[in-house]
């Protein structure tokens, strides 16, 4: 970071799962100020929010409404500063969820999330697997520019997001011959079903893409 460029305050919303302090340490290295916290008023104020997760879809969300955090969330989304959910943080971000019955999401990018399909490989989708662009265009000016085609992320899942409008797809993944929405995005929203923490130097790049968006 530039001497003179002013710090970020990046927030890292606790709404109840693990790894939080790990993922800020990551974001930490880039030199703005990444921070743990369940306080809507700290999420306001904040330049960017980091909604991270992994688990049920159920228990995810009654995680801020517990709190108090489903509409602040969705009002920071319309700010229009940035947004990045990882793994569940990115499938609360749909409209609504199928796992262990039907949840209501936060409804900032319209879809559904739902399990894997008729798939003969195992389930969770655990470990590497390559993301690819929807087309030629590729990914230039989003979260994921100057990210190779092809590349491996590491992947911890059961379930996935179906964004209801392909141009909310950001990214696609193929599990055995099956093909599913690996990341996502609407305007300054972004979502990743991998782990970009866990995803060695092609995971630090995209974290530095989401900062750099800031």
């Amino acid at each position: 970071m530039d001497n003179k460029e002013a710090k970020k305050n990046i927030a890292v919303v606790d709404y109840g799962v693990g790894n939080l302090h790990s993922l800020v340490k990551i974001f930490s290295r880039f030199g703005h100020n990444t921070f743990v916290t369940e306080e809507a008023g700290d999420i306001k104020s904040a330049d960017a929010v980091v909604l991270p997760g992994t688990g049920a879809f159920q228990s995810g969300m009654e995680g801020l409404e517990i709190r108090g955090l489903m509409n602040t969330v969705k009002d920071f989304s319309k700010t229009g500063k940035p947004v990045l959910g990882i793994c569940l943080g990115a499938q609360l971000l749909l409209s609504e969820g199928y796992e262990f019955g039907k949840f209501k999401g936060l409804d900032i990018i319209p879809g559904k999330v739902v399990k894997f399909e008729n798939l003969k490989e195992k389930v969770p989708h655990i470990g590497w697997n390559e993301i690819y662009p929807t087309d030629k265009k590729g990914w230039d000016k989003t979260l994921l520019r100057s990210i190779k085609p092809n590349t491996d992320v590491y992947f911890v899942h059961s379930y996935l997001f179906k964004p209801n409008n392909r141009k909310n797809i950001l990214a696609l993944t193929k599990y055995g011959n099956f093909e599913f929405c690996s990341a996502i995005h609407k305007d300054n929203i972004y979502g990743c079903q991998f782990h970009p923490e866990k995803s060695g130097a092609a995971g630090l790049k995209i974290i530095e893409n989401f900062i750099n968006i800031i």
